[in-house]
């Protein structure tokens, strides 16, 4: 079993937008690996929507509506990232070596 510290957070939030964690020493275990396909589409909807961002800035005739939208889904997808990243640095931190 892990210890407290070693759980990993999910890359999707449980009830009431509060964040999951899982709780297995099994890596390669069904739930780590779906995890691990979620922050890998997590992560390629956020380089796709990076790319529209900048074809959309670069558009003079974007309207507020549309630029509202936009700004939605970055928000979004910047939460999904920084979710990624805080998961992936605290298994980072688990797997450093100690000295």
């Amino acid at each position: 079993m892990t210890t407290p510290n070693e759980l990993r957070l999910l890359p999707w939030s449980g009830p009431e937008g509060k964040p999951c964690y899982l709780n297995t020493d099994e890596r390669g275990g069904y739930m780590s690996r779906l995890a691990d396909n979620v922050e890998a589409v997590q992560l390629g909807m956020a380089a796709e929507l990076l790319e529209e961002t900048s074809e959309t800035l670069s558009d003079w005739d974007v309207t507020l509506d549309e630029m509202r939208h936009l700004a939605k889904e970055l928000s979004g997808a910047l939460r999904d990232v920084l979710r990624v990243a805080t998961s992936r640095g605290h298994l980072l931190a688990v797997d450093e070596p100690r000295s």
